[in-house]
């Protein structure tokens, strides 16, 4: 793949409570029937893809990646590793944190199929230790176009991942 199709960009967010941050199309409707999901730290809304990330407050780093395929999943380089699929009604997004003042927003590369159907990838470390000694490689994205799928868990090796999946099953299996 060549860097036409690829664009890679390095963000920093800002959160100042609930260790989320967010993605989000630059149509904020038009949605109609597009399905809820969840799936461990990524959840998917009309519009909205949530984030849970390594840390409560804060500056987050995210490395995202847009491709016109699937760029493969880094799997010896984070813990856990997890997709859903999106619906983007205007082929742009834009990231933010969670913030109880006004919002700044980060600009991600335009979608390269426009508006439509995407898949998310959200690989993530250091989610049992609050944040990895280099905060700047713990939250990765990839998104590029595809069907609507089920989500899926790719790779979970942490704790706090076990937890997001199911908190119940947890609470169960931990005696809690």
């Amino acid at each position: 793949m060549d860097n036409d199709e690829t664009r890679t960009v390095r963000l920093t967010v800002e959160v100042q409570d609930c260790g989320i941050a967010h993605l989000l199309d630059k149509n904020p409707g038009g949605y109609g029937d597009t399905p809820a999901q969840s799936i461990g730290f990524i959840e998917v809304e009309q519009g909205c893809v949530n984030l849970h990330i390594t840390h409560q407050w804060g500056p987050a780093n995210f490395t995202v990646t847009v491709a016109d395929q699937d760029p493969g999943a880094a799997l010896a380089a984070y813990e856990d590793i997890m997709e859903i699929g999106f619906v983007s009604m205007s082929g742009e997004v834009e990231m933010t944190g969670f913030t109880f003042d006004e919002a700044v927003m980060c600009p991600v590369p335009c979608l390269p199929a426009g508006p439509g159907t995407y898949r998310i990838r959200y690989h993530v470390k250091g989610m049992d230790l609050e944040g990895a000694e280099d905060a700047g490689d713990d939250h990765y994205l990839q998104i590029w176009p595809a069907p609507l799928a089920d989500p899926m868990v790719v790779k979970s090796t942490s704790v706090a991942s076990e937890y997001f999946r199911d908190p119940e099953k947890y609470q169960r299996d931990h005696g809690l």
